[in-house]
């Protein structure tokens, strides 16, 4: 599982998020929200042993991620919003080189290539160059990256990006199937993709969570989309009425 607590960021005098808390179970696809500049990215990225916070802790499976970043890092796949892919190497040769980083043992790469490939549908282009993919094939690439340590925790930001919709389905088919026995933390603009494939929702705005919880409760009487309008204009509301540390909406469930 992963636990975020009190997370806070500070860029200089800039105050990215502050105090962060959530956390995502094993078996569970939890959707993380919010508008352009809300924090998701440097939250991600504090989860990932990227960058450290300035305060607060995050654990995967129960291992800091500062303090034992390495043992976080086998439990962790990554997918950013801009794929880490070198265009000069094969799809075949790329994936072998970023699993040999991650640590997959040579006896058991060829198996894991041959998994990544077929589940994000990349068996037809292994032997291709990246910089001769289009940009959907390159974020399956990104996907399969990700997955190719076979990863308790899979990290996902925008991972249907630029995908056309038969690849869309695939791949949100893809990542349920894959949250059976791993924990999903999946951050979208797309709200439908939310509403089909996450169990649990995080809304963040201006650097601090505005609502938390289960998404059945959550779209009980109004779809996600009123749900995240109503909760960034609440959370905007309490700024502008200047009192002072907002209360956070999270609901129990």
């Amino acid at each position: 599982m992963v636990k975020v607590s009190r997370l806070t960021k500070y860029y200089g005098d800039f105050l990215a998020i502050q105090e962060i808390s959530f956390a995502a179970q094993r078996g569970e696809i939890l959707g993380f929200l919010g508008p352009n500049g809300a924090g998701k990215t440097t939250t991600m990225r504090i989860i990932t042993g990227f960058m450290p916070a300035t305060e607060g802790m995050v654990t995967v499976d129960g291992f800091d991620v500062l303090k034992e970043s390495q043992e976080v890092r086998r439990r962790i796949g990554y997918l950013p919003e801009n794929p880490p892919l070198y265009h000069d190497m094969t799809v075949s040769s790329y994936l072998k080189f970023v699993g040999r980083i991650k640590g997959v043992a040579n006896k058991d790469l060829s198996r894991a290539l041959e998994e990544v490939l077929e589940n994000c549908s990349l068996t037809g282009v292994a032997d291709r160059l990246v910089n001769r993919l289009s940009k959907g094939y390159r974020q399956r690439v990104g996907l399969a990256q990700a997955m190719i340590h076979n990863p308790s925790v899979l990290i996902l930001d925008e991972p249907t990006l630029g995908l056309d919709p038969r690849q869309i389905t695939e791949v949100r088919r893809l990542i349920k199937d894959l949250s059976r026995d791993r924990t999903v933390v999946l951050s979208t603009h797309i709200l439908p993709e939310v509403s089909q494939i996450c169990d649990r929702v995080v809304i963040i705005n201006e650097g601090r969570v505005a609502v938390e919880g289960n998404l059945k409760e959550l779209t009980q009487d109004m779809t996600l989309e009123e749900v995240f309008l109503k909760y960034i204009s609440l959370s905007l509301g309490k700024e502008i009425g200047g009192e002072g540390e907002k209360d956070s909406g999270r609901l129990s469930g």
